[in-house]
């Protein structure tokens, strides 16, 4: 079972995380999401354990406990969705802005003489 967890302090570990949710079965793995650029903590992390009723049970009994002396949210983790399909974002097409006639706005130097 894979289990989401949020709300956690920057300075919890994979290892705390481990210790934590070891206390309710066998952590396969455990892993606190970190920054690319910073390597500093994101807040949140996953933690896998072999057994789904145990995974339950520690679901049920973590969350909204306060850990680290904040309160984090347990739950079942969720399959990301495809970013590619979302329908979100900016359109980088465009009309005639500007009197551009390639839709771009102006720019630096963009001047004719």
């Amino acid at each position: 079972m894979n289990i989401y967890i949020s709300n956690l302090s920057f300075g919890v570990t994979d290892a705390d995380l481990t210790e934590l949710f070891s206390d309710y079965g066998d952590v396969t793995s455990a892993k606190v999401i970190t920054d690319r650029e910073t390597g500093k903590s994101r807040g949140f992390g996953f933690v896998e354990m072999a057994n789904d009723n145990e995974g339950q049970k520690a679901i049920d009994e973590l969350n909204e406990a306060e850990y680290d002396g904040k309160n984090i949210s347990v739950s079942i983790a969720r399959p990301r969705e495809d970013r590619r399909s979302s329908g979100g974002g900016f359109n980088r097409g465009g009309g005639n802005r500007g009197g551009n006639r390639n839709g771009g706005g102006g720019g630096y130097n963009s001047r004719r003489y």
